[in-house]
């Protein structure tokens, strides 16, 4: 289970969306008659985002046969479906020669990369990459309207962004719905940790064996068994890399049971919809079973812990190549997963914040999923997210420059359909700009 923040990476195009609030000048538009090859490919890379123009006319062949014409299309009504149409080239530099830094203005974004054309193939673009596609704060963004966009997405959704302690929602939907989490609900791995040390129970630094081995996301997986790590290391991996594999070793460190009773104790509203408590290994094992398998577990308590027992026991794990084909067709079985709702993640941060050692919130931190814009809107930005096929969670602990706690957290679920990851994280984004 990961979260990335809206990456797309196909041969020779990468494209990344995140955040950012301040504007940049145009340069000074050049006349047809007097454009440079750089200028003039710069332009039909406008034309072509906005679907007014065609790959074919455009990129050299080596670049099409890496990135098929119709994943260009694809890639480019993406962009303009989250971040409006693309109006100009903003920057193109230098103007002459073969290769150019470029960023191009969209009506809610600035996509910033390169370009380089082949003069021995009629000047086509042979390389055209954005790193980065940041979102422009929306002069007239009201919570109002961020409220609509989230109420027009398919399937479920909930939301909720206010003050920790108490204090009137800016936003909020639904924020009783439970809905699952993804990876999300590392944080009440993370919290039972961090519990038991504020309580003496444990030590950052106590060393454990590597015993537990799950798919990925993360790096641990393909570590050597037995291998000394510290909790501290587990911890930070399965936050900051959504690491599977520190994830199950740190369940199995604490215990399912003691995981449970956080919850409980935290005020989650049911925490019996997680019991059985998954690893994550458990799982991937399970959205790869056949139909009867998820039909039994479905049927009763009983089978689904008898499930688990036979899982834990196996032989042979199914190959990654497995685990893979289980999500290669959309959403599978969003009911094997673990939930929460908007109130019961609020209701984990404050109890975190008043029962949890408070090294945890630097761990929270290793990646707040924030650029340089939002940054500056907080003194402190934690963050969470997970997803899969038809499951997105983007979860925030927040501190603004007075030293107040919010919470930002907004759930997607689809049953019928993949969700667009980029759609709600640029609405997260829009949320975290907005003024206060």
């Amino acid at each position: 289970m990961r979260h990335v923040l809206a990456t797309l990476a196909l041969g020779a195009l990468a494209l990344t969306a995140a955040p950012l609030a301040a504007q940049v000048e145009p340069p000074a538009k050049a006349t047809a008659a007097e454009q440079t090859p750089l200028e003039m490919r710069a332009d039909q890379v406008v034309a072509l985002l906005n679907g007014k123009a065609d790959p074919a006319d455009i990129f050299t062949a080596g670049f099409r046969a890496a990135v098929a014409d119709a994943q260009i299309v694809t890639l480019s009504a993406s962009l303009v479906a989250e971040f409006g149409p693309a109006t100009e080239v903003a920057l193109l530099a230098p103007t002459e020669g073969t290769r150019a830094a470029l960023e191009i203005r969209f009506a809610r974004g600035l996509a910033k990369g390169g370009i380089a054309i082949d003069p021995a193939d009629n000047n086509r673009v042979n390389e055209l990459r954005f790193t980065s596609v940041d979102s422009l704060a929306i002069a007239d963004d009201t919570p109002a309207k961020i409220a609509a966009d989230l109420a027009a997405l398919p399937g479920s959704v909930n939301a909720w962004f206010a003050p920790l302690d108490g204090g009137p929602p800016t936003i909020s939907r639904n924020a009783e719905q439970r809905l699952a989490l993804g990876s999300t609900f590392k944080l009440y791995v993370l919290a039972a940790l961090a519990e038991d040390v504020k309580a003496g129970r444990r030590k950052w630094t106590d060393v454990v064996p590597l015993t537990e081995k799950s798919y990925p996301s993360g790096k641990l997986q393909d570590w050597p068994k037995g291998a000394p790590v510290t909790l501290h290391t587990l911890a930070s991996l399965m936050i900051s890399i959504s690491d599977n594999t520190a994830t199950d070793q740190l369940i199995k460190v604490l215990g399912k049971e003691r995981i449970l009773k956080l919850m409980e104790d935290s005020g989650h509203a049911d925490p019996s919809v997680n019991d059985p408590f998954l690893t994550t290994k458990q799982l991937f094992i399970l959205k790869a079973s056949n139909a009867q398998t998820l039909a039994d577990w479905r049927s009763s308590d009983a089978a689904k812990q008898a499930i688990i027992e036979v899982v834990q026991v196996a032989e042979e794990d199914p190959s990654l190549d497995q685990i893979n084909a289980a999500f290669a067709n959309g959403p599978k079985a969003l009911d094997v997963e673990w939930f929460a709702s908007p109130a019961d993640l609020a209701k984990l941060f404050g109890h975190m914040r008043r029962n949890a050692d408070s090294k945890v919130f630097d761990i929270m931190a290793i990646s707040p999923s924030a650029t340089a814009a939002i940054k500056a809107n907080w003194r402190y930005i934690g963050f969470k997210g997970g997803s899969e096929p038809g499951v997105i969670n983007l979860t925030w602990l927040l501190t603004d420059k007075a030293g107040r706690d919010w919470v930002l957290t907004l759930g997607w679920n689809n049953a019928e359909a993949v969700v667009d990851e980029g759609k709600l994280e640029g609405i997260a984004q829009r949320i975290l700009l907005l003024p206060r």
